[in-house]
């Protein structure tokens, strides 16, 4: 049984060398300086999630140059990326106050967001397969169903409100990556590369409901469940140990937001 993602390989030797220094340096640096995490900070980092995400479908759609292509693989990128990071918050920390930090964060990650993207965009232009409608209706459908599913986790568990934009940001991320998956699946006839989520899928493809409204809403579902119970449950980590908690909240949003916003710019440009 496939338990790794599709396409899921090391970049060479030399390149894991580059990451395995800067790791550790980067590693030293937050040691020694222990910056502040707060729920601003981990914020601050979704337009480098979305950083990694754009890289990696540029690395899908072999539009990368060569040199830097073996970093935005699966995994290299998610570790390229974290890197990066790394170093900019610790020299953001080094140079600035506490507050400012989120802010550099949140700016370097749109300056590195917005070239590839618009990269992106062009890929898809020249290769005439540009089509960002039904990508844009998932987006106003992931940010529709997340505030519905909020605002209603609010009234059942109150206690949610202390992950504030951190819960915020993990539930839309997954929500975003469900609806854009079923979006891909239903519509636009792509396919799944994770295994678990492939199973989910298959579930919901084997049941009665399939030929009226499709498979991929149980994944839409579990999506919801899971990280509306993530963020519940991470409610007393963050009171008790707010950075700790903060930045264990934000993986939880990386890895769905992450995905998904990969999902729209892949059903974008191919």
């Amino acid at each position: 049984m496939q338990i790794l993602p599709e396409g899921f390989a090391l970049p060479p030797l030399p390149y894991l060398l580059v990451l395995l220094v800067v790791g550790v340096g980067v590693a030293v640096g937050v040691r020694t300086r222990r910056p502040a995490v707060t729920g601003d900070h981990v914020v601050a980092l979704a337009p480098w999630m979305a950083v990694g995400s754009v890289l990696h479908v540029l690395h899908v759609v072999d539009a990368l140059p060569s040199i830097l292509d073996p970093l935005a693989g699966t995994p290299s990128v998610y570790i390229t990326v974290a890197l990066l990071v790394g170093v900019v918050w610790l020299a953001a920390d080094a140079l600035t106050d506490s507050e400012t930090v989120p802010v550099v964060l949140a700016a370097t990650g749109l300056l590195a967001l917005v070239p590839s993207l618009v990269a992106a965009l062009l890929v898809g232009q020249g290769r005439g397969s540009l089509a960002v409608t039904w990508p844009a209706i998932a987006l106003v459908v992931a940010v529709v169903l997340t505030g519905v599913v909020w605002v209603v986790l609010r009234q059942v568990r109150p206690e949610v409100a202390l992950t504030g934009s951190v819960g915020v940001l993990a539930l839309f991320g997954h929500t975003l990556d469900g609806v854009s998956t079923a979006v891909g699946l239903e519509v636009l006839g792509f396919s799944e590369r994770t295994p678990l989520s492939r199973v989910i899928i298959e579930l919901g493809q084997a049941l009665p409901t399939a030929p009226y409204i499709g498979g991929a809403w149980l994944f839409v579902l579990v999506k919801l469940l899971v990280a509306a119970g993530v963020v519940t449950l991470l409610v007393d980590y963050v009171r008790e140990e707010p950075a700790e908690g903060y930045l264990l909240l934000g993986l939880v949003a990386a890895v769905g937001f992450g995905p998904g916003v990969h999902n729209l710019v892949l059903f974008s440009i191919a």
